[in-house]
């Protein structure tokens, strides 16, 4: 793949009055980077600032989540919107923002158009038009979704954690729909409830099904391929093996099938109040890398190479995207457009409840 996009969010550093010394805060800012491979040549594509009608006044929180790319639609979210891009200029087509809206984390488009939301905070999966009606609800650990929540809150203003499941990403296998759960090591399916995919190995993310597979990462640092069919592990490749026990690789979340290569996207471990999401870290004195997105022949176990995403503004990594399509022959874009766009346009306000 020649061409990348890589969508995350870029945080915050302040100084500390007690040291001086630079303390990273919460994101405030979504944001795509555009990458040459071959020449590691990195600019900023798009940048995104949430309304302050969608986000908490408290402690506002802005990144872009785990999306889609579907042709020249980009489907993307932040923790409290979801919104579709026509490419290469970034037109914004649809923009949704419901007061049921808290942590998402994913969302996908179906065949028929209408749109899936893993909607994390609340531990819900959620089928819904692109106008922003909501079609059905399924909580992903059974039962009414609205039984520990309430219709009359604004969910974009509040912090619903620690969570029950914390479902990161949806994905379908025929017409089934799937969703992985972080807390509980495992992908269920929604709509056939009782069918349930253990991933052991870690924290699971992902859920990319590639020539009849489905891929996983674990943001300890594993790639896990099941086989649908059978609703088995056919194998984990765990990437900390390749570079050694030396290595810190950080929080492994993003993923491309690339003709043989992999692309794997690692976010730089940085302090949380929820400490038991980095238990798994092992203590000591271990090489640190930067966030970035890795190259990998997975059939061999071999990194290839590596590209620093912190030196272009990018401090966490959730998907990543061919964007070959977008460029002409001479590696140039086919439209730039680095103006930070109004977050959506009278046209889309009446879906913003």
């Amino acid at each position: 793949m020649k061409n990348l996009f890589i969508t995350g969010g870029q945080q915050k550093a302040i100084r500390s009055q007690l040291t001086g010394a630079e303390d990273w805060c919460e994101y405030h800012k979504g944001l795509i980077l555009s990458i040459e491979t071959e020449t590691q040549e990195c600019r900023q594509a798009f940048q995104y600032l949430s309304p302050a009608e969608a986000v908490s006044e408290v402690r506002p929180e802005v990144i872009f989540k785990s999306g889609t790319l579907q042709d020249d639609r980009l489907y993307l979210c932040t923790q409290t919107e979801v919104m579709v891009y026509s490419l290469p200029e970034f037109k914004l087509l649809s923009y949704i923002s419901l007061p049921c809206f808290n942590d998402v984390h994913h969302v996908t488009p179906m065949p028929d158009g209408n749109l899936l939301v893993a909607n994390t905070g609340l531990d819900m999966i959620l089928l819904m038009t692109p106008a922003g009606k909501v079609l059905e609800e399924w909580s992903v650990v059974g039962g009414d979704p609205w039984a520990r929540f309430s219709k009359d809150i604004d969910y974009r203003k509040v912090d619903t954690k620690p969570h029950a499941a914390h479902p990161n990403y949806v994905f379908c296998v025929g017409h089934d729909i799937w969703a992985t759960r972080f807390h509980l090591k495992d992908a269920v399916c929604v709509t056939r409830p009782g069918q349930r995919l253990a991933i052991d190995v870690g924290l699971p993310h992902d859920g990319v099904v590639h020539q009849d597979l489905i891929y996983f990462t674990t943001v300890n640092g594993n790639v896990v391929r099941a086989n649908p069919r059978t609703m088995k592990i056919e194998e984990i490749i765990d990437l900390n093996s390749i570079h050694g026990p030396d290595v810190q690789l950080g929080w492994c979340r993003g993923l491309l099938m690339d003709k043989g290569k992999t692309w794997i996207g690692f976010s730089r471990l940085r302090s949380t109040k929820f400490r038991e999401n980095v238990k798994w870290v092992v203590q000591g004195f271990k090489k640190i890398l930067p966030t970035r997105v890795a190259c990998y022949d997975l059939e061999k176990r071999e990194y290839i190479s590596q590209i620093d995403l912190e030196q272009h503004g990018l401090h966490a990594v959730y998907s990543i995207f061919p964007c070959s399509g977008f460029w002409s022959e001479n590696g140039r874009r086919v439209s730039r457009n680095l103006q930070l766009p109004a977050p959506h346009t009278s046209e889309y306000e009446s879906l913003t409840v």
